[in-house]
């Protein structure tokens, strides 16, 4: 048998990647879209209709899940909960803010911007047989459809990985590529896993589970604190060149 040369053994292994089947996880806040603070103000409201002050919330949620934002606020407010019960004062605390950020989004959808390029990225892998574009995200489901329905992308995304299946991230994003493989119709370990966020977490859960991380610095880390997590690949934005491609693979 006649070995290969080697610019076609290169060109088969390069084939061989664009076709392997791709898991996409997109993260939302900062990443997909910016709320203009929208988000933050629901869930202080309700933090203060509940418990009467809403000052826990000072630190940033970036790349919090809901659920973990929520026990850290609770913390000094309700020392006295452990355990179911404050398992069940989280459920509420949050059933609370999504109430409000329900009521609310609806009449601020001009402060939700989607970031430039997004359009463009779902654009290109949306449809296609090899790819299944989900969500990676914190938020836990709710949220997430509340906040994407205002810009119209959360049909565009069939499944996900949110806040309320596990409130570690690396684990949430787990089950997401799980999700996907599945859509998919084949193994996790088949798949290439990307996760498109914009914080040093999004890149420290992606390497946790073994994906590629592509990072946008379009929220509140700088491209040097992302750069310092060593993601696969670093943008000012989708927009950039070199960025869908990146993507894709």
């Amino acid at each position: 048998r006649t070995p290969l040369r080697p610019s076609y053994a290169l060109f088969r292994r390069s084939l061989s990647t664009l076709m392997q089947p791709t898991v996409l996880l997109f993260d939302i806040d900062g990443t997909l879209i910016s709320s203009g603070g929208v988000a933050r103000r629901c869930i202080q409201q309700a933090f203060a209709e509940r418990y009467g002050r809403s000052d826990t919330l000072a630190a940033s949620f970036g790349g919090m899940t809901d659920r973990a934002i929520v026990r850290e606020a609770l913390g000094p407010l309700r020392p006295d909960l452990q355990g179911a019960a404050l398992e069940m004062e989280i459920d509420a605390a949050l059933d609370a803010y999504l109430a409000v950020l329900e009521a609310e989004a609806g009449a601020a959808t001009s402060s939700f911007r989607v970031h430039r390029g997004i359009h463009a990225a779902l654009d290109a892998v949306v449809g296609r047989a090899d790819y299944a574009v989900g969500l990676g995200t914190g938020n836990v489901r709710r949220g997430a459809r509340i906040k994407l329905e205002c810009v119209g992308l959360f049909d565009a995304f069939t499944f996900g990985g949110f806040g309320c299946d596990h409130e570690d991230r690396a684990q949430l994003l787990e089950i997401g590529a799980e999700r996907g493989a599945a859509e998919l119709g084949v193994p996790l370990a088949a798949c290439r896993v990307v996760v498109i966020g914009d914080t040093p977490k999004d890149v420290a859960a992606a390497h946790a589970i073994g994906a590629e991380c592509v990072a946008v610095a379009t929220g509140a880390a700088s491209r040097a604190e992302l750069l310092a997590h060593r993601p696969e690949a670093l943008f000012d934005d989708l927009a950039e060149p070199g960025a869908i491609e990146a993507i894709i693979g």
